[in-house]
């Protein structure tokens, strides 16, 4: 992805609020870990003019990445649209993999006509560990299906994440990532330079909340 794309979609989701930065005051996820941002790329859908950016974005991006690919599969259930809205734009068929069996009728996880041996490029709004996202690529290889890669929306680029990966031997291409987030609230002023770095803190070690002390201390300096 060209840093001009992955610059123009961190300022939209900044500006729609679907990324969202609060050092000062951390999320907490539900793991239990303190973030000092909050992702929440469902507003997508909500924001027309961005939403035809992403979802053209995505539709490029399978183009140049993975031109022999014959369906996308979205991940349940923020991926689905967005796998939905892409395909539209590719002619492509497509259809999405749950987070589990269904319980009733034909008990599917995975929704849509899948071939075996079909070429596949899955669909994920988020990337931060990885594990998710994983479970459906393995849930597509055991139907038989050939995944080309992954593409996502934005991605924490947590070594976690890249180790995990690259050991499953499938490609990952996002729109934009944490780093080009921080690069572009900095330069609008949302963030000071010296906060750059003890976020990446975070990105590189979440359970590790010493950034968070940082940031207090950036922020008492700076009264």
């Amino acid at each position: 992805m060209e840093n001009t794309t992955k610059t123009a979609i961190a300022k939209d989701l900044l500006e729609i609020q679907a990324v969202f930065l609060r050092p000062e005051e951390p999320f907490t996820w539900a793991s239990g870990i303190h973030s000092p941002i909050y992702t929440d790329n469902r507003l997508i859908l909500s924001a027309p003019t961005v939403r035809r950016q992403v979802e053209q974005a995505i539709a490029d991006t399978i183009r140049e990445h993975y031109p022999a690919a014959e369906m996308l599969m979205g991940t349940a259930t923020a991926g689905i649209a967005h796998a939905a809205l892409a395909a539209s734009l590719l002619d492509l068929p497509m259809g999405y993999v749950r987070g589990g069996n269904k319980d009733h009728g034909r008990q599917n996880r995975i929704e849509g006509r899948l071939e075996s041996g079909q070429k596949v490029v899955v669909v994920e709004d988020l990337i931060s560990t990885g594990g998710s996202v994983l479970e459906v690529v393995d849930a597509l290889r055991e139907a038989g299906a050939e995944v080309l890669g992954i593409v996502s929306i934005f991605t924490y680029g947590m070594q976690k994440s890249i180790d995990r990966l690259q050991q499953a031997k499938v490609p990952l291409h996002s729109l934009t990532d944490f780093d080009t987030i921080l690069d572009v609230a900095a330069a609008q002023g949302m963030l000071t330079a010296a906060q750059i770095p003890q976020l990446k803190k975070f990105r590189d070690n979440p359970s590790d909340e010493s950034w968070m002390q940082s940031s207090e201390q950036q922020n008492i300096t700076q009264e």
